[in-house]
């Protein structure tokens, strides 16, 4: 019985075909990648840049604390001032969604209730931001992004 060799021909073929499976899968990751992308969050970073600090100190000098709570169905968010009061703002708009894609994203209708601002929503377990813009009633805005880990 012949032995069987191995030419340049089958040397050549075993590089090809690992480095085609590593170029097919960086591809396939590429595309995942850019499909799910949630798009920009500022249009011009350098102007934001600029403004940053002034927000940042008219943010803080709000003191207010942002947290966020999910049962039954009710999105809870919490906003206090600096002695622990609740804080009805003038207005306010926030896009609930996972970190690392767009599909879950939704706009929850926020209502105050005396304490808080609470929507129905439905929110399976994992990972959640609650990226959140208000105005208080001077006019000051204020951004924050919430973290909301559901069990």
């Amino acid at each position: 019985m012949a032995e069987r060799q191995i030419t340049g021909r089958h040397v050549f073929l075993g590089f090809a075909a690992a480095f085609g499976l590593i170029i097919g899968v960086n591809l396939v990751l590429a595309y995942s990648a850019i499909r799910t992308f949630p798009g920009l969050e500022v249009k011009n970073s350098y102007v934001a840049s600029q403004e940053f600090n002034v927000r940042k100190a008219a943010q803080e000098g709000l003191g207010w604390t942002v947290s966020a709570d999910h049962a039954d169905g009710v999105l809870t968010l919490a906003i206090t001032d600096a002695d622990g009061k609740p804080v009805q703002v003038g207005s306010l708009h926030a896009i609930v969604g996972r970190a690392t894609q767009i599909k879950d994203d939704t706009e929850p209708d926020f209502q105050f209730n005396g304490n808080a601002y609470v929507a129905p929503v439905e929110l399976s377990d994992g990972n959640w931001n609650i990226r959140m813009q208000a105005t208080a009633l001077d006019g000051t805005e204020f951004q924050q992004r919430v973290v909301l880990h559901k069990k």
